[in-house]
């Protein structure tokens, strides 16, 4: 298993690419120039839907509006051309544009080593007051926020924790001015009581299911699992007999169910990503299975709030990639116009039912990403 969390949402080309690199990079179809830097003060407003999030009070201004200079603000994205930076990106950008700030967006293209690369050049550059981060790794930045602070540069960590704790919300660097980021373990956990709740629903014993690993070498998706089994554990009718593996794409999905199928055609129900359930889906009705077998993922995107609301899904777990971006910049802001941090934040606090979408509740959710 890989020593490093990684970046989610990744393509199999991209992975094997960053695995040879001793890295696996977990993000969807970039198709950006790996190194490249760009300036934009323009949102893009169909990516930035409105958040159902509320907005912590630590972040929920950002000082005047277009007050004092204009900021000079480093977005370094893990990738951009991806279906879940791209909301996040949009809105962090949309802040900016309402509080004279001026963002370049730096493409890591999904490369560990060109992400390190580019923090290095964003603090040497001499020009930035502030850094809004979306780490590929977890620790092999810590020294660069470090530089970055003592330089008198702003740092902000948003969707992945940057540190070795992955069960705190809170800054793990010091002189970090805030962290806006999921935790992980609490991904595995919520999967694990959905599952228990979706067995229940239909009284199976056994519920046998088949669990969607993203990348298994990820230690992500490690820890996603073992606090996913932590739950599941305490429910003996619960038997996970099958893995597979989706790199977070529905083609990948759509594999590893029609060989899990295969092997074992008594599946009662299957957990992933919301990509992965996607290709579930795909999958159950080539095998005439439409109905038959629980779906639980996590994401709620676009196509998981509504196929919870169809009730072809029994759930999904929320995340909120728009609400990350937009809290991420008002925290960066509000650091550098008025000296003060926000700690840890996090994004999906405000959502509805906890941030699980089941039929009940779908219609209370608004897809921040498409999937």
């Amino acid at each position: 298993m890989s020593s490093q969390p990684t970046r989610r949402r990744g393509t199999p080309t991209l992975l094997t690419a960053a695995m040879a690199l001793a890295a696996v990079a977990l993000a969807a179809c970039s198709s950006g120039t790996s190194g490249t830097a760009r300036t934009s003060t323009t949102p893009n407003a169909s990516a930035s839907s409105s958040s159902t999030a509320g907005t912590p009070a630590s972040a929920s201004a950002a000082g005047s509006a277009n007050t004092g200079k204009t900021l000079q603000i480093a977005y370094l994205s893990f990738a951009v051309a991806n279906s879940y930076d791209a909301p996040m990106l949009a809105a962090a950008q949309a802040v900016a544009s309402g509080e004279n700030a001026k963002v370049t967006v730096f493409d890591a293209n999904n490369n560990p080593q060109t992400q390190f690369a580019q923090f290095q050049n964003a603090i040497t550059a001499g020009k930035y007051d502030g850094i809004l981060i979306q780490p590929i790794l977890a620790t092999n930045l810590v020294d660069l926020v470090k530089q970055a602070v003592a330089k008198g540069i702003k740092v902000v960590d948003i969707d992945q924790i940057l540190g070795p704790d992955f069960h705190t919300y809170d800054p793990q660097v010091p002189g970090m001015s805030a962290a806006v980021v999921d935790r992980i373990p609490d991904i595995g956990r919520l999967l694990g009581e959905q599952v228990v709740a979706a067995c229940q629903s239909v009284n199976a014993n056994p519920c046998n299911v088949g669990y969607l690993y993203d990348i298994k070498a990820s230690t992500l998706d490690g820890v996603i699992h073992d606090d996913f089994m932590k739950v599941v554990q305490g429910t003996p009718s619960i038997k996970v007999v099958a893995e597979g593996q989706d790199f977070f794409t529905p083609a990948g999905g759509l594999k590893a169910v029609q060989d899990m199928l295969q092997a074992h055609p008594d599946l009662t129900l299957i957990v992933g990503s919301d990509q992965g359930i996607e290709g579930a889906v795909q999958a159950l009705a080539a095998a005439k299975k439409t109905g038959k077998v629980l779906l639980v993922g996590f994401g709620a995107s676009a196509a998981g709030i509504q196929g919870v609301a169809s009730g072809q899904w029994f759930s999904t777990v929320a995340q909120a990639p728009a609400s990350t971006g937009r809290l991420g910049m008002q925290a960066l802001i509000k650091a550098i116009r008025d000296g003060q941090d926000s700690g840890g934040i996090n994004p999906t606090a405000g959502l509805p039912n906890n941030g699980i979408v089941t039929k009940a509740t779908a219609s209370e959710f608004t897809a921040e990403w498409p999937g």
